[in-house]
């Protein structure tokens, strides 16, 4: 069947719509940004700023007034500035930590809170020394009664550890939330919730006889 020339044009100019069509999205698509992911990035390093050497001589059991030195830093690309809030906590084995099903935070206590507001695509990164400042052992239970962290000295709740075994510190990442008017473990990264969260497992042991002073006592 001969189409006519009428025919013809139609479908010549269907052809050609469709192929504009298609052009457009490609364009569309290609020049459209993508939207940004938004999370933050929380890290720790060890003394000599790399992701190793944590303790002295690598060693996890530490004997009170041991300083140990790490850096402690959170990463913003959120896309705009942004208040960062960093819990450190100190647990036992017993305590549990943040639960990344539920996205909720450890209940162990907070020590201490570090806060700043931070720009997109900033770094901020914190020196953290801290070192046992006052420990006690009775009847084979280790409890720390003092943490010191950034020469200040922190009292605490009676944490013990049978034997000094499995005490950590936790440090969890909580950011502003304006409609709340308080800050949230975690952020939103548009309707998902995330959350940031290390931890770093440590023994306490009992110095040496001679050098015991009155921040470690033995009952």
């Amino acid at each position: 069947m001969k189409l006519t020339a009428r025919e013809n044009r139609r479908s010549l100019l269907v052809v050609f719509i469709t192929l504009l069509i298609i052009f457009e999205g490609i364009v569309y698509v290609s020049i459209t940004p993508r939207p940004q992911e938004q999370f933050f990035q929380l890290y720790l390093l060890g003394a000599n700023h790399m992701a190793s050497n944590y303790y002295p001589n690598n060693d996890s059991s530490i004997r009170p007034e041991t300083p140990i030195r790490w850096y402690l830093g959170v990463v913003n690309s959120m896309g705009n500035a942004q208040l960062a809030v960093i819990y450190v906590k100190l647990a036992n084995q017993t305590i549990p930590p943040p639960d990344d099903l539920k996205l909720l935070p450890s209940p162990a206590p907070v020590v201490v809170e570090l806060e700043r507001f931070i720009g997109n695509n900033e770094t901020w990164e914190i020196p953290f020394t801290w070192s046992l400042s006052k420990v006690t052992i009775s009847q084979g239970s280790t409890r720390i009664l003092e943490l010191g962290i950034n020469n200040q000295t922190y009292a605490l709740q009676d944490w013990s550890a049978a034997n000094g075994t499995n005490f950590r510190l936790i440090f969890e990442l909580w950011t502003l939330n304006m409609q709340a008017g308080g800050v949230q473990y975690g952020w939103f990264s548009g309707t998902e919730h995330r959350a940031a969260w290390l931890q770093v497992w440590f023994n306490v042991t009992a110095p040496s006889s001679s050098g015991m002073n009155s921040s470690f006592a033995v009952f």
